[in-house]
């Protein structure tokens, strides 16, 4: 049973402000951009969190930043784990190589090479075991058991989700006066802290979480009230893909408080939020990144409101590319 066990909500604020000063070193703060061509293709002010431009190519870093820092000597010494769909593999990987870490990340055989091989570059473990993402985190926490390695969630762990609620801190400073803010949905950490720091702050903001049409575990769990599992299929947005844990004590039920509305965003409109990113901003981001811009391209009722979209990543094969062309 999914089950609501998060800290109350002053601490989980301390905690989101704590994470900003502790991940500083390491972290980036992204620019909040406005994108005059999207703000006149749909009549709205759009502004771009342009996520993509950390180090590791998007946000994860500031999850596994936050996780990592927080640990003791001896845990560090002893290593991490973590199980990934890519970029937050990416990040502990870059997190553990700055700290001088020994790191070990276990994916699935759908993550595509590029992100395999950025993982060995930045000197982490690669362990690719089975067809999903759930059959990479058993596997993750058999090594937790026989090692006593700390394995870094990518998404329900309320150090991964205070890091990641640091964008939220970056967007209000930036754009005190927002409507609404368009936010990728996987497994919910970056959801879940955004959009608690934000409702925290002005209540009216209204947060949509956008996924890819198939495959949407948690936009599925969030219509049938509970943790569900769906088969992973291929996607433009692989970086979503991944279950949300039948165990999951954090990001379920914060996003069920705190979403307004969650949207499925089809292959072809994910398409062209890459194309309409290289077209209009020279920028080439991948599928999930890409989800947001998707949906705001096939908005009919959003003139005249402040619209932030969250660019979350870059990480993209160039086949890939190259398919779209």
């Amino acid at each position: 049973m999914v089950q609501a066990a998060y800290r109350n909500e002053f601490f989980l604020l301390r905690d989101i402000w704590k994470a900003r000063k502790r991940i500083g070193s390491i972290v980036k703060r992204t620019p909040l951009t406005f994108s005059q061509p999207l703000s006149s293709i749909t009549g709205a002010s759009v502004y771009l969190k342009l996520e993509n431009m950390q180090d590791t190519g998007a946000f994860k870093i500031r999850g596994a930043a936050n996780k990592i820092l927080s640990l003791s000597k001896e845990q560090r010494e002893k290593g991490v784990a973590t199980f990934s769909t890519g970029n937050h593999g990416i990040a502990v990987a870059y997190v553990a190589n700055q700290l001088n870490i020994p790191a070990t990340v276990c994916i699935s055989n759908r993550v595509p090479t590029g992100k395999v091989n950025r993982l060995k570059q930045l000197g982490a473990k690669v362990e690719v075991v089975g067809e999903n993402q759930d059959d990479a985190e058993a596997y993750c926490y058999e090594l937790e058991s026989k090692y006593g390695i700390t394995v870094v969630k990518p998404f329900d762990d309320l150090d991964v989700i205070a890091g990641q609620g640091t964008i939220g801190i970056e967007i209000i400073h930036d754009l005190p006066e927002i409507d609404h803010v368009v936010i990728p949905l996987s497994g919910g950490g970056l959801l879940a802290g955004i959009a608690y720091f934000l409702k925290h702050t002005d209540p009216a903001i209204h947060v949509t979480g956008v996924t890819m049409e198939h495959a949407a575990v948690m936009h599925e769990s969030l219509k049938q009230g509970k943790a569900v599992n769906l088969p992973e299929v291929n996607t433009l947005a692989d970086s979503l893909l991944g279950g949300i844990g039948k165990d999951n004590r954090h990001t379920f039920s914060m996003i069920k408080q705190y979403i307004d509305k969650s949207e499925l965003v089809s292959e072809d409109s994910i398409a062209q939020g890459i194309l309409a990113m290289m077209d209009h901003h020279k920028m080439v981001i991948e599928g999930a990144a890409a989800a947001g811009v998707g949906w705001l391209l096939q908005q009919q009722d959003i003139a005249d409101q402040n619209i932030v979209i969250v660019i979350t990543g870059n990480n993209i094969d160039q086949e890939t590319i190259e398919g779209l062309l």
